[in-house]
């Protein structure tokens, strides 16, 4: 796996690993990059079987796969203690993460992520793979962007759907790699397993998310009663995206409160 670092800006700065969701892509964080390399050593990836990481991936393919992949190349790079920014699919590795190497991770912060798949958004993916077996890779590229984006924040920017569509198309994971990794997100669990994850968490989600809706993370913050949560009013499934300023105020002002966090709970252990 290849990772893209970005060089410090500064003598130990903190590392900051982001995790982009199903599309897998590390590009889909660039609205952050300007932002976090001010501050922090930034990480960035293609997931395995997708973008600059081509691969098979085995039948049974898991998240606890995916964030051990991870871990690994993250090793391999010398980096051991980091953030993680993690949403939906990024968010469900993030957790894996804190659960499995809770040495690791100094703070998780969950954009749009869940404990547990909701029927809604387990609806919204049966919708999806029906028009993948349909209609291959131009039906689900089409309809992705009504799962990510508030309408008339598309609506006011045609071409750069139908840009994003054709470069979508070009860089097409590939039906069978889509669906494993589909299915392993579908597969992930974590309503038993919170008791296992101690380090500072922020959760980030949005009122209008089509895909997962915001109960979502509030079960989430719920299952962790040291985290904190912020409900963006608008700006659907890629909030991120659509709403950079807002997202990376709260982004840059959490992480900064969690690795005070992290530090003062660090310094109370015996």
């Amino acid at each position: 796996m290849n990772l893209s670092i970005s060089p410090p800006p500064f003598d130990g700065a903190p590392v900051v690993v982001l995790i982009a969701g199903l599309g897998g892509s590390g590009s889909y964080w660039l609205p952050q990059l300007a932002d976090l390399e001010l501050e922090y050593q930034v990480v960035c990836y293609d997931q395995r079987g997708t973008g600059n990481n081509p691969g098979e991936l085995p039948e049974t393919y898991s998240l606890a796969q995916m964030a051990d992949e991870l871990w690994q190349a993250l090793e391999t790079a010398g980096i051991t203690r980091f953030c993680v920014v993690g949403h939906a699919l990024g968010a469900l590795i993030g957790l894996q993460l804190a659960v499995d190497r809770p040495a690791a991770i100094r703070a998780l912060v969950c954009v749009n992520g869940w404990l547990t798949l909701h029927p809604h958004t387990r609806r919204c993916f049966q919708v999806r793979e029906r028009l993948l077996h349909a209609g291959g890779a131009q039906a689900w590229v089409e309809a992705q962007p009504l799962f990510l984006y508030p309408a008339d924040w598309m609506a006011a920017r045609q071409p750069r759907m139908e840009a994003e569509e054709a470069l979508a198309l070009a860089h097409f994971q590939g039906k069978t790699t889509l669906l494993r990794r589909l299915n392993a997100l579908k597969r992930a669990d974590f309503s038993r397993q919170t008791t296992h994850i101690h380090c500072p968490v922020q959760i980030i989600c949005s009122a209008d998310d089509l895909l997962v809706p915001a109960v979502c993370s509030s079960q989430l913050h719920a299952a962790l009663p040291d985290s904190v949560i912020t409900v963006m009013p608008r700006g659907g499934h890629a909030c991120n995206v659509t709403e950079p300023e807002v997202f990376n105020a709260l982004l840059q002002n959490g992480l900064a409160s969690l690795l005070h966090r992290h530090e003062r709970l660090s310094k109370e252990l015996p």
